[in-house]
């Protein structure tokens, strides 16, 4: 187990990848400790995963930089380091681009971009302090680069997460951390049963535009993660790693209409 006696914190964990990255860590030996704004989903994957002597859990709203720190504090506390951190914690809305409400566009960036921009900041300064270096992964999503306009905001934030990790990387590699992102396609989760599988003929759309044929399981995620914090991946920095089931070469279609 190449990760283990490893420390790592992962956000937005009750649930869907972040979940499943927490599960493969244990398994490979590393130390975690979990956030989540979702209290009683927290203590539920908490339970199902089992390992209690190394599973901590911290109740937390990424979106405010006081719960990052103290995610980060927290994992220090109980297990006294920090080698890994995932920023896993992110929403999505489906809504006309046109009808996006301030609120919503605050709550979607707020979340999935200034969380990570927390997350990078807290971890590093902890990695710095300690020595020995780390490895922060971000994580992004095929539509950093994809337009599709149903999910703009998120969209917006993940083009973002882009630039957070390119940056990052550059700034923090001569503190010997690597920043990387993976930027996952359909996977399959609660987030995207509610905001793009809104129905079959949604559902058919996707599969149609994702040459594997199907929806990616969190766990194939987890597995690229894992990878990426390991010393597999020690000349990989600033660069987002696409586990997308060929979405991005095949691209987005489009209605074609006659003139």
């Amino acid at each position: 187990m190449k990760l283990s006696g490893k420390v790592a914190a992962i956000t937005g964990a009750a649930r869907g990848i972040g979940k499943a990255c927490a599960k493969r860590f244990l398994d490979d030996g590393v130390k975690v400790m979990i956030s989540d704004v979702d209290a009683d989903g927290l203590a539920a994957t908490a339970a199902e995963l089992g390992h209690p002597d190394a599973l901590r859990t911290v109740v937390g709203n990424v979106a405010r930089r006081a719960d990052v720190d103290q995610l980060v504090a927290t994992a220090v506390k109980e297990f006294g380091r920090l080698d890994i951190m995932v920023n896993n914690a992110g929403v999505a809305r489906n809504r006309d681009i046109l009808e996006i409400t301030e609120e919503e566009f605050d709550e979607i960036i707020g979340i999935n971009l200034k969380g990570a921009f927390f997350g990078v900041q807290a971890a590093a300064r902890q990695m710095i302090a300690q020595g020995g270096g780390g490895v922060i992964i971000n994580m992004s999503s095929v539509n950093a680069l994809l337009a599709i306009p149903a999910l703009a905001t998120y969209a917006m934030s993940k083009g973002g997460m882009k630039q957070l990790t390119s940056v990052a990387a550059v700034a923090l590699a001569p503190h010997d951390i690597r920043v990387v992102a993976v930027g996952p396609g359909t996977i399959l989760t609660d987030m995207v049963a509610s905001s793009i599988y809104t129905s079959e003929d949604a559902r058919r759309t996707v599969m149609s535009r994702t040459p594997a044929g199907r929806g990616g399981e969190p766990s194939e995620v987890a597995s690229v993660v894992a990878f990426l914090a390991s010393d597999d991946a020690s000349y990989i920095t600033g660069q987002t790693i696409y586990p997308d089931g060929g979405r991005l070469v095949l691209n987005y279609t489009v209605p074609v209409k006659e003139k």
